[in-house]
């Protein structure tokens, strides 16, 4: 039987704090502020065994990689301007709008799918989702699709 090899992208804070710490050693040995694993361990407070166990299966979601498409589902109220002020978001963060889908509201709430572009100049992503979050309006935001 072949081994599955499945994604999920999910949000920090569902993401347990030992795997948290794993992406933090990660982090400090790539940056220099640590030189072993053992020292970068243990400034995160995690073992070395623990680090090694989820090592290769964990890493931080990189918003910056340029032409990576992400395809994100809001669920938005049905106002005037609303769609508007979502898409002026996404354009202030400097990312290419490739595809645009609203359904009709039902109940108020309209499902939205838009597909974006990331470029070399596009702000953090991760930024522009919580700006999109934190919009009047906006239910719900996640991303369901990268490539």
């Amino acid at each position: 039987m072949a081994k599955e090899t499945g994604y999920y992208l999910i949000r920090k804070n569902a993401v347990p704090e030992v795997l948290q710490k794993v992406v933090e050693v990660n982090k400090m040995l790539a940056s220099g502020k640590a030189r072993t694993v053992n020292e970068a361990a243990a400034a995160v407070g995690i073992s070395r065994s623990t680090y090694y166990k989820y090592a290769n299966d964990v890493e931080e979601f990189h918003d910056s990689a340029a032409g990576t498409t992400l395809t994100l589902y809001a669920e938005i109220n049905d106002e005037t301007g609303l769609l508007a002020e979502v898409l002026r978001i996404i354009a202030e963060s400097r990312a290419n709008i490739l595809t645009i889908h609203q359904s009709i509201p039902l109940n108020g709430v309209a499902a939205l799918s838009i597909s974006i572009q990331i470029l070399e100049n596009t702000d953090n992503i991760n930024l522009m989702i919580e700006r999109l979050e934190n919009l009047s309006g906006v239910r719900k935001v996640r991303v369901t699709g990268r490539e």
